[in-house]
């Protein structure tokens, strides 16, 4: 087993005896040697829980200089799908190994030195997988595992984990069934009074609560709002009311909580324009914060009072689709800036409230900085407290801090892959300081009483 050859004349047994055991002491003392160092070295995270949009700490003992290890990160979602990414790096002279300080070497998931590269560039096993949580109640365990050597992987060396959580301490999430109005409430610890947000998703309908609960964990009193396929909703997105999004507006402004009565929405792709929409024709709405939006009511007519929205629509003749099969609709949209469609047109300009937008130039999507950039320069013609920010190299998923990037994945209403746009590294960056973008903008125009952080 050895590989030992001993080839010697019966005579001299006994040396080949003493050959044999001296190569096996020889060979246990080596793999002694090599199991010893192998139990040495050990992964370091910190904290142990915490919020999922905090940054990653990471470091690594016990290596030797120079010594050469792929850490993998790896993460199990609902419904069972595996989500991974592989970092290799070079551990220095000491044998240290900090991601803040340590690169990543070419051949991984990332490079360079990225803190937070085995978060961000996490990627399904199997494709068109978006990462979503939806039991926010529930922390995300992060599995962490450090192997010898790039390719082929060397023997395990060692291994941590991290619980990743979306409520923060004292943080309440009440489940939503007044008079119309479906969704979840979540409520910062305390009396308040919070500054109050409604946060609306796209036309993937049902429910999404992971960015409530994190607006939450940071002392804003969130109400996810569900507008369609969702408990006892219209299955279908079509024919939307605004009379829905009023009654949670009432709802929410009536709670003891709100600070001021006053409260902003936020909304990522059609939930972005339902936002815009509900500041321009509803009072109570202070601040608005578009996520990859239109700037026009897109795809379905909402029904006002005394009036109808039309919805923009698109051409069946533009949808292209990708050698792989995957949907390209990031050309389809008709132009809101076609005379015919100036009707779908949100007159945002009638709004009293402040106004923050947020774009990706690589929204496969549809241009939702083009979008961006039109409605701004109208609602700047007359005055209006406007922001807009289009980051370069992201998609159209802009979700919170360290959600990978989701490209491409099975669009719930269409049933088929869609591309969704970005790039892995610039996502990242988009992200993190979007989020920031974000929570500076609701707390200068919400008036936050409490703008302490909450954490696990």
């Amino acid at each position: 087993m050895l590989g030992l050859k001993v080839m010697v004349r019966v005579s001299s047994w006994p040396a080949a005896v003493a050959a044999f055991r001296s190569s096996c002491y020889t060979a246990t003392a080596s793999h002694s040697l090599l199991l010893t160092r192998a139990m040495s070295v050990s992964l370091h995270v910190s904290p142990a829980r915490c919020l999922f949009d905090e940054p990653l700490r990471m470091s690594v003992s016990g290596l030797s200089p120079g010594q050469q290890v792929t850490l993998q990160a790896l993460v199990t979602d609902e419904a069972g799908e595996t989500f991974t990414s592989f970092g290799r790096y070079r551990a220095g002279n000491s044998g240290e190994l900090t991601l803040s300080r340590s690169p990543a070497l070419a051949g991984g998931s990332f490079t360079g030195v990225e803190p937070e590269g085995p978060l961000w560039s996490l990627q399904p096993r199997s494709p068109f997988r978006r990462f979503v949580r939806k039991d926010v109640q529930s922390p995300i365990r992060l599995e962490l595992s450090l192997y010898r050597d790039h390719e082929p992987l060397g023997p395990l060396l060692s291994t941590v984990s991290q619980e990743r959580g979306f409520l923060g301490a004292g943080v309440s999430r009440i489940p939503v069934r007044e008079g119309k109005v479906r969704g979840s409430l979540f409520l910062p610890p305390g009396s308040g009074p919070f500054p109050a947000i409604i946060d609306l998703y796209g036309t993937g309908g049902g429910l999404m609560e992971h960015r409530a609960s994190l607006l939450a964990s940071r002392g804003f009193l969130t109400l996810a709002l569900a507008y369609f396929d969702y408990d006892d909703l219209p299955k279908d997105i079509g024919g939307l009311h605004l009379s829905y999004f009023k009654e949670a507006l009432q709802f929410l402004r009536s709670l003891p909580q709100v600070n001021n009565q006053e409260v902003g929405v936020i909304g990522i792709s059609k939930g972005a324009d339902l936002a815009v929409s509900m500041a321009t024709f509803l009072t109570g709405i202070k601040a608005v914060v578009s996520v990859s939006g239109c700037s026009a009511n897109s795809f379905t007519s909402l029904q006002c009072e005394g009036f109808t929205l039309p919805g923009l629509g698109f051409n069946p003749e533009k949808i292209k689709f990708t050698e792989s099969g995957v949907l390209d609709f990031s050309e389809a949209m008709d132009d809101p800036k076609d005379p015919a469609n100036e009707s779908c047109l949100i007159p945002a300009e009638k709004s009293n409230a402040a106004f923050l937008f947020l774009s990706g130039s690589d929204d496969m999507n549809w241009p939702s900085s083009a979008y961006s950039e039109q409605i701004v320069l109208r609602l700047r013609a007359h005055g209006k407290d406007v922001e807009s920010h289009t980051y370069p190299g992201a998609g159209h998923l802009l979700e919170p801090p360290y959600f990978p990037l989701c490209q491409a994945s099975n669009h719930k209403l269409l049933g088929i892959p869609m591309l969704w746009g970005g790039h892995p590294r610039e996502h990242a960056r988009a992200q993190k300081d979007s989020w920031q973008k974000i929570q500076s903008f609701f707390n200068k125009h919400l008036m936050q009483v409490n703008s302490k952080s909450s954490r696990l």
